[in-house]
């Protein structure tokens, strides 16, 4: 195991030991990078994601590579809070995937989906090193 590995796992006993980390202040993460996700739909769907974001204050903007293809992806963080998403093409209907979630540290953050008007699920994602 190397040196990431031990560090994220004391991070996550931390943060499970004192929930009150997860508190983070308005502003204070940059969710820069590139993070996999798991998204389970009610469908009984499931993916495993990767986005790349790149943050600038409260623009978001990035791409999904995954399930539903390469796609550009735009949003915002306000706080602790995030909202980001795109559109694709599937046999000449545009559809829309809507991500909301909370970032609860600076290498976690979960959330629901919506894509289209009918699928809906629940995602987690983890930083990737």
């Amino acid at each position: 195991m190397n040196n990431h590995h031990l560090l994220l796992i004391l991070l996550m006993s931390l943060i499970n030991t004192f929930p009150g980390l997860t508190n983070l202040p308005a502003g204070a993460v940059d969710i820069s990078g590139e993070w996999i996700f798991s998204v389970d739909l009610e469908s009984g769907g499931h993916g495993d994601p990767t986005f790349v974001f790149k943050q600038q204050g409260e623009k978001l903007t990035g791409n999904y590579s995954g399930p539903l293809g390469d796609q550009t992806v735009a949003g915002t963080v306000k706080g602790n809070a995030a909202v980001f998403g795109f559109e694709f093409s599937r046999e000449g209907e545009t559809i829309k995937a809507t991500y909301t979630g909370t970032i609860t540290s600076p290498v976690r953050m979960s959330g629901t989906v919506e894509i289209g008007s009918e699928n809906r699920g629940k995602w987690t994602a983890v930083k990737k090193d």
